[in-house]
């Protein structure tokens, strides 16, 4: 099981033990050589900008965990502040904060901004007026979060309706929501009609438990996920640190796997392009090729 010390990574079972300074920098010692490297990954899901959440909550904290990013290989990362009943989005002060943090971190991680997006009555009201202050990258994709203590009967509608708006909803880390843990099914019914799905990346290692862990596996077995994003908050308890997520997608389902919901996928989102086409994890392909039709042929009807 892999987690976080104060010397960085920790993996059980490592040549050097438990901690891990190699995976800092790309792993190029002759005990890792077997393993993966990363190759330059997007983070479309992260807290930095100060002060505006429950995310870094100083600029030092929020210059140490853009440094952290670009060590472990990313070269975009998303700024999503929370937009919810606790925390007030406000675009004006998003930009000016990004353009600040910028200037501290130099050119890497290049910074963009989005919005961690509750779904709620009141912000799609404020999201039909003007949808880019809050969509990844003054794009169409938008990540949008579902609360903790219910999912309406009518979410499917809800998602529809954003994409008749023009928008595309991405549903952040559903492998964490226990209700729907509970009903899987929701999961599958909303990539059916045009839905993406980004799953934490710790949440794949092990850092959320085994509940989500497995939700994860399940999701991915099932050729339900799009996209790893790190949802950052912290340097300690929840850094920015997709290396390790990527190395076992790796492993596990091939790099090629790993390249395209790590790179692919997320180029795709901040440039504003179609999806790529996705792999087919239901059995149907012997090789588990990428299937021809994308999710959007679901709207399509091809």
């Amino acid at each position: 099981m892999a987690g976080y010390g104060a010397g960085g990574p920790q993996v059980e079972g490592h040549p050097h033990g438990t901690n891990l300074p190699c995976l800092w920098n790309k792993g190029h010692c002759a005990a890792c050589v077997q393993i993966p490297q990363a190759p330059d990954m997007i983070d479309i899901h992260s807290h930095p900008l100060p002060g505006v959440d429950d995310g870094a909550r100083s600029f030092e904290v929020a210059i140490e965990m853009c440094q952290l990013s670009a060590e472990d290989g990313v070269t975009h990362l998303v700024a999503t502040p929370h937009s919810n009943y606790t925390y007030t989005f406000d675009p004006g002060l998003n930009r000016q904060l990004l353009s600040e943090l910028q200037e501290k971190v130099g050119d890497k991680p290049k910074l963009l901004l989005g919005c961690d997006f509750h779904l709620s009555y009141d912000n799609i009201q404020i999201c039909a007026q003007n949808s880019k202050d809050f969509t990844i990258n003054q794009t169409s994709y938008l990540l949008v979060e579902l609360p903790d203590q219910f999912i309406p009967d009518h979410i499917s509608r809800v998602y529809y309706d954003i994409q008749v708006a023009g928008l595309k909803p991405i549903v952040t880390h559903p492998e964490r929501n226990a209700l729907i843990q509970r009903k899987p099914e929701l999961v599958e019914q909303w990539v059916s009609i045009g839905c993406l799905v980004q799953v934490t990346a710790q949440s794949y290692t092990g850092g959320f438990g085994s509940k989500a862990r497995k939700f994860s596996e399940k999701l991915l077995n099932e050729g339900l996920v799009h996209f790893f994003a790190s949802d950052a908050h912290d340097v300690k308890r929840r850094p920015p640190i997709l290396s390790e997520c990527y190395e076992k997608l790796a492993k596990e389902r091939g790099e090629e796997f790993a390249n395209l919901v790590m790179r692919q996928n997320p180029e795709a989102v901040i440039n504003g392009l179609p999806m790529p086409p996705q792999p087919d994890w239901t059995g149907t392909n012997e090789d588990a090729g990428v299937r021809k039709r994308s999710w959007y042929s679901f709207l399509l009807g091809r």
